[in-house]
C-alpha cells in the first residue's frame, strides 16, 4: 500500500504543476515568450488568500477568488508594460526582462509582507468531535491515507484542462487564440485583436496561478517571498516535458513529474528528488526535443 499512497500523492503534487504548466504553456503557444515571473504570481496569489483568510476573516473560497481577481489583472499589467514594448525585440531580452519581473516581485513580496515565514491556513481538513482536525480519509484500515488536498487537486486539475480544452476548440475567443498561435500577422489581417488576444492569455495563466498558489500552499505551507520560484521551475520543467504549448502536454508532464518526484524521494532519495526531476527534462530534450506530446516545428531557412 505504501507505494500506492506514493503514487496518489505523486497525482496529487502533479496537478498543482500541471495547472501552473498550463499557464506557461499557453503564454508561449500564443506569445512564444517564457514568462519567467509566473512563478511569482503563484506567491503573490498566495500572499492575497492568506491576508484575506487569516487577517480579515474572510472564507477560503472568496480569499482563493480575490487572488484571482488580483493575480489577473497583475498578469495583463505585467504584460503591458513589461512585454508589450518588446513584441518585435529579440527573445533574449524578452527572456532577461521575465527574469527582472520574477526578481522584482520577490523583492516586492519583501517590502510588501517581509521574509518572515508565514504559516498558511489549512483549508481541506475536517473537525474530529474531539476538536482535532483530519486530513485524510483512511482506507483500508488506514493502509492507504487519501488525502483531502489530493482529492481537490486533481479535481480542479482536470476540471481546469477540460475547461481549458473547450474554451480554445469551441469559443471565439479561443479560436483567435489558436489564430494567433499559428500566425500573429495573418490572425491580425482576419480582423484578430492580438494584443487583446495575449493579455487574455496572461489574464488566464494568472488566474490559474493564483489557484495553483493556493493549492500548493495548502499542502506545503510555509509561505515566503520566493515560494513560487520551484513550484514554478518544477512547473516549466513539466512543460517542456509534455509539449509546451500543448494543454494536454501541459496536464500529462505535471502528473508525471509530481509522480517521479514523490518516488524518487521515496524509494532513492529526498535530497536527490529535485535533481531527478531535472534529469528528466534533459533525458527528454536528448530523445524528444519536443516533448510527449508536442509536434516537431519545421522551420524554412
Amino acid at each position: 500500500m505504501s507505494f500506492l499512497n506514493h503514487l496518489i500523492n505523486g497525482m496529487g503534487l502533479g496537478s498543482v504543476y500541471a495547472i501552473i504548466a498550463l499557464g506557461y504553456t499557453m503564454v508561449y503557444g500564443i506569445a512564444k515568450m517564457l514568462n519567467f515571473a509566473h512563478g511569482d504570481i503563484i506567491m503573490v496569489g498566495a500572499y492575497v488568500c492568506f491576508f484575506a483568510t487569516s487577517t480579515y476573516g474572510l472564507p477560503p473560497l472568496v480569499g482563493v477568488l480575490l487572488a484571482m481577481l488580483v493575480c489577473t489583472v497583475l498578469g495583463v499589467v505585467i504584460e503591458r508594460l513589461a512585454y508589450k514594448p518588446l513584441r518585435q525585440a529579440p527573445s533574449l531580452a524578452v527572456l532577461i526582462t521575465a527574469i527582472g519581473m520574477s526578481y522584482f516581485l520577490q523583492n516586492a513580496a519583501q517590502l510588501l509582507w517581509t521574509p518572515n515565514p508565514k504559516i498558511f491556513p489549512q483549508f481541506f481538513a475536517t473537525t474530529n468531535p474531539d476538536g482535532t482536525q483530519q486530513t485524510a480519509i483512511p482506507l483500508f484500515d488506514g493502509a492507504l491515507n487519501l488525502k483531502y488536498t489530493t482529492i481537490v487537486n486533481v479535481a480542479a486539475c482536470v476540471i481546469i484542462m477540460l475547461a481549458l480544452t473547450w474554451f480554445t476548440g469551441k469559443t471565439k475567443m479561443g479560436k483567435a487564440m489558436r489564430a494567433c498561435s499559428e500566425n500573429k500577422a495573418a490572425a491580425q489581417l482576419m480582423g484578430i485583436d492580438v494584443n487583446a488576444t495575449i493579455s487574455l492569455t496572461f489574464a488566464i495563466g494568472s488566474a490559474l496561478a493564483a489557484i495553483a498558489g493556493v493549492l500548493y500552499l495548502s499542502s506545503y505551507q510555509t509561505l515566503v517571498p520566493t515560494t513560487g520560484s520551484m513550484p514554478g521551475i518544477k512547473a516549466f520543467t513539466a512543460a517542456v516535458f509534455g509539449g509546451i504549448g500543448s494543454i494536454p502536454g501541459a496536464f500529462l508532464g505535471g502528473i508525471l513529474l509530481g509522480v517521479i518526484e514523490i518516488l524518487a524521494g521515496a524509494y532513492i532519495s529526498t535530497q536527490l528528488a529535485n535533481a531527478i526531476v531535472f534529469a528528466v527534462l534533459i533525458v527528454t530534450l536528448l530523445v524528444r526535443p519536443a516533448g510527449l506530446l508536442g509536434k516537431p516545428v519545421a522551420e524554412k531557412v
